[in-house]
C-alpha cells in the first residue's frame, strides 16, 4: 500500500491528524490494532478548545449531539468539606463547559466522518510493528492484520501509538523520564439519580478518590503510591470496597459491584517526552512523544493540539510534494507540553505525594489554605479552568477543506 502519510494509532491523536490531512486532499492512512473502539478505562474528557475545533470544522452540532455531560465547575471534598475550585463559565472559548464522552464515541464519529474522504484509509486491526527504512531515512511502516504481514510505504510516517510506542522503541529516539510517585486504579461503581452532582474528587483519611460522571456508573480513579497494587490486593477485596465507601459514603452500598480484581484496572503512571520528535521521514505526537500524568485530564487535549498543530505545519509541504519541516512541529508544541508536564509533576510530587505519606503515617490532617482561597474568592477559579479548559497554547484549524 503506498499513501502519502501512515499515522499508526487510532487514538485521539492519530484520528484527529487523518481526518484533517485527508479532509485537504492528503491520501492517508490510519492503522488501528484493535477491531472497534470499545475499550474502556480511557480518558473520556473533551475540552473547550478541543470542542472549538469541532465548531472550526462545522461538526460541533453533530458531535454535541452524541450522548454526553457536560459540567461547568468542579469542586473537591477534602475531609468532607466542599471546595469549589473550578469555573469554565469564562474560558475564552465557544463552548465554556467540558463533555464527558466515552472516547469510543468520540474516535467513531471520527472516523465516519473521515470516511466521507476518499484520501482517509482506516485499517481496523492492523498495528504497525515496525518501520521501513530506505537510505536512512523512514519510509513506512511494516504492519500485521488478520490477512497476514504487509508493507505501507508512505512519503511521512506518524507514530501516535500512545505511550508504549512500538515505532518509539524502533526508532530509538532519546527519551527524557520524569518518574512518577503515584499510580491509578480504574473502576466502575453503579450511580443513581439521587447521587451528587459532579465534584471532581474526594480527598480523606491519606486517600485520592476521583469521581467521572456517566448516565448510568461513575467511572472512578482511585489514587496510589506507586508500585503499591500488589500490597493492596493482599489485603482483599473487602478491604478495598471500604476504602471506596469510606470516600465517597453515598456509594457505600454499591461498592459490591466490585466482585473481583478483574473489575480493577492499573494505570501505571509515567512522565517523560522524547528529546527529540521526529527523525527523516518520522514524526511522534500525542503520548508517543510525551506521556501525561492524568492529572486534569489533560492528556487528550494535548494530544488533539498536537495533532492540529502537525496537520497546520505539515500540509503545505505535503500539497506541494516537498519535504515537510518536522522540526517545526516539535518547537511548536515543546512549550505547551513543557508547561503543562511541569504543573502535573508540581502537583503529583508535592500535594498528591504529601496526601498519600499523611495516610501511611496517620499524620493529622492539614487544612487546605490553597483551597480556602479558591472558596472565597472566585476569580481565582478562572485560573485552573484555563489551563484545564484552554491549555498554554491552543491550536486552530488552517488546512483547507478539498
Amino acid at each position: 500500500m503506498n499513501v502519502k502519510v501512515a499515522i499508526a494509532g487510532g487514538g485521539p491523536a492519530g484520528m484527529v491528524l487523518g481526518f484533517l490531512l485527508a479532509r485537504a486532499g492528503i491520501e492517508v492512512a490510519v492503522l488501528e490494532k484493535h477491531g472497534d473502539f470499545l475499550r474502556d478505562f480511557r480518558g473520556d474528557t473533551i475540552h473547550p478548545s478541543t470542542l472549538d475545533i469541532m465548531g472550526e470544522l462545522g461538526l460541533l452540532d453533530a458531535f454535541l449531539a452524541l450522548p454526553h455531560s457536560q459540567v461547568t465547575q468542579f469542586s473537591g471534598v477534602v475531609n468532607d468539606k466542599v471546595y469549589p475550585f473550578v469555573d469554565l463559565s469564562h474560558v475564552p472559548t465557544h463552548c465554556k463547559f467540558l463533555a464527558f464522552m466515552p472516547q469510543w464515541d468520540f474516535l467513531n464519529f471520527l472516523a465516519e466522518r473521515g470516511r466521507s474522504y476518499p484520501a482517509f484509509h482506516l485499517l481496523m486491526e492492523t498495528e504497525a510493528v515496525d518501520t521501513l527504512k530506505e537510505g536512512g531515512r523512514i519510509a513506512g511502516v511494516r504492519a500485521v492484520s488478520p490477512q497476514g504481514e504487509m508493507e505501507i510505504r508512505a512519503e511521512l510516517t506518524i507514530g501516535a501509538d500512545g505511550r508504549h510506542s512500538t515505532l518509539r522503541n524502533a526508532a530509538q529516539l532519546p527519551v527524557k523520564e520524569f518518574g512518577a510517585p503515584i499510580d491509578v486504579l480504574w473502576l466502575r461503581v453503579p450511580r443513581e439519580p439521587s447521587d451528587p452532582g459532579q465534584v471532581f474528587g474526594y480527598i480523606k483519611n491519606g486517600k485520592i478518590f476521583v469521581m467521572l460522571m456517566r448516565d448510568t456508573y461513575w467511572q472512578c480513579a482511585y489514587v496510589i503510591p506507586k508500585g503499591s497494587f500488589e500490597t493492596i490486593k493482599a489485603r482483599g477485596l473487602p478491604e478495598f470496597r471500604s476504602g471506596i465507601a469510606q470516600q465517597a459514603s453515598f456509594v457505600a452500598d454499591r461498592v459490591g459491584a466490585l466482585q473481583s480484581w478483574d473489575d480493577v484496572k492499573l494505570l501505571t503512571v509515567q512522565v517523560d517526552r522524547l528529546e527529540q520528535w521526529y527523525r527523516e521521514g518520522l514524526l511522534f505526537i500525542g503520548d508517543a512523544a510525551h506521556a501525561m500524568s492524568p492529572i486534569g485530564g489533560v492528556g487528550i487535549n494535548l494530544a488533539v493540539q498536537d495533532a492540529v498543530a502537525a496537520a497546520n505545519i505539515l500540509y503545505p509541504a505535503l500539497a506541494a510534494g516537498s519535504a515537510p519541516d518536522l522540526q517545526a512541529v516539535q518547537r511548536r508544541r515543546t512549550f505547551p507540553t513543557v508547561m503543562t508536564q511541569n504543573l502535573q509533576l508540581l502537583i503529583q510530587n508535592t500535594f498528591m505525594s504529601r496526601i498519600l505519606r499523611d495516610g501511611v503515617s496517620k499524620a493529622p490532617p492539614k487544612q487546605p489554605i490553597f483551597l480556602e482561597l479558591f472558596r472565597y474568592f472566585p476569580l481565582l477559579r478562572r485560573v485552573p479552568a484555563r489551563l484545564i479548559g484552554v491549555g498554554f497554547r491552543p491550536e486552530h484549524v488552517r488546512t483547507p477543506a478539498a
